[in-house]
């Protein structure tokens, strides 16, 4: 008996310590410009974040998404440029159009698209990163760890 509650009690409390990790792929030109200025402004915002620099959103392929959340990650970000902005001319637009295939992908995969996140920001935009960072890590934080999820 004494072993049952010991492990119920290290379940809890792991529970407890549990902080989400988060992909953020960022787009060289905008996001991550946008995330570096979040640092070096000291803006505020979670260290759930890992980011990934990719040359265009329009990179991102929902392979990308369900190979992160695979091989860790509680959720993923996606930020880039805004439509009309792209240093590849039309990559984010290709990103945006990308994005429906990308959620009916991820909820095959048996996981809750709240888990994923597309966002535009420019690289001026320093607290349009760290918000989208914060919304992210608070609603995956609801959701609890991708294991619960994941198929």
């Amino acid at each position: 008996m004494t072993s049952s509650s010991t492990t119920a009690t290290e379940t809890i409390e792991s529970q407890e310590q549990w902080e989400p990790k988060i992909m953020a792929y960022c787009c060289n030109w905008c996001s991550y410009a946008g995330a570096d200025l979040a640092g070096t402004s000291r803006i505020q915002y979670p260290t759930n974040a890992r980011i990934l620099r990719v040359n265009c959103t329009g990179r991102i392929s929902p392979e990308f998404i369900l190979a992160a959340l695979n091989m860790g990650a509680d959720g993923v970000l996606v930020s880039g440029c805004h439509p009309g902005d792209c240093h590849y001319t039309s990559g984010n637009l290709k990103a945006r159009a990308r994005w429906a295939l990308m959620e009916t992908a991820i909820e095959q995969a048996g996981v809750d698209p709240r888990r994923v996140r597309l966002q535009w920001a420019s690289a001026s935009e320093a607290q349009i990163f760290a918000d989208g960072v914060r919304t992210l890590t608070e609603q995956v934080r609801k959701l609890g760890p991708i294991r619960r999820d994941w198929k």
